[in-house]
């Protein structure tokens, strides 16, 4: 009666958790350093340090929660990049991967909070090229297979250049899913 029972197992992590981890340990192993920041932002560092300017769409209310307190809560994780670009200098491997809220409305594709994971590589060397190796060697690691992947230029109004980056399909490989 006295020996101590066994206690049982309860609970398991979340899958973001999960995943966020998987992404951070394996963006570490490509040389990176995860850096993390505040979810209440100011202006400065959610849009003005990373020319978005006033009259730019996502500082638009719908977009954006603005707190009573003049700060908001950040849109991305960019501004952890500015931070820190602002206490060291080039060369610079990060990822600042995080939760961001946007107002949108809900639904079974739409949340107001999400969770990003942002990288930056800053040297005089680095290139496209690095960019497509990093995402591919990413890609690899985190599904634990090989994917093909496309970066394909875009546009996006916040950053230059810009690329869209697809992946094959995890299923089928892109030979085309069973009806």
């Amino acid at each position: 009666v006295t020996v101590p029972g066994k206690k049982p197992f309860l609970g398991h992590l979340h899958p973001l958790t999960l995943a966020r981890r998987k992404a951070e340990s394996i963006f570490k192993t490509m040389g990176f350093q995860v850096v993390e920041g505040p979810e209440m932002e100011t202006e400065w560092y959610n849009f003005d340090a990373l020319n978005i300017p006033q009259d730019h769409p996502a500082r638009d209310v719908w977009d954006t929660f603005y707190l009573k307190s003049g700060f908001l809560l950040r849109t991305h994780t960019s501004p952890v990049q500015v931070r820190y670009m602002e206490k060291n200098k080039p060369s610079l491997r990060i990822i600042a991967p995080g939760t961001v809220f946007r107002h949108e409305a809900t639904d079974a594709s739409h949340e107001f909070q999400l969770f990003q994971v942002e990288g930056l590589m800053v040297d005089r060397t680095i290139s496209v090229a690095n960019l497509k190796a990093v995402i591919e060697g990413f890609f690899r690691s985190f599904f634990e297979k090989d994917v093909r992947s496309r970066l394909k230029p875009d546009y996006f109004p916040f950053t230059e250049p810009s690329f869209d980056i697809g992946i094959s399909c995890l299923v089928c490989q892109g030979k085309g899913c069973p009806a």
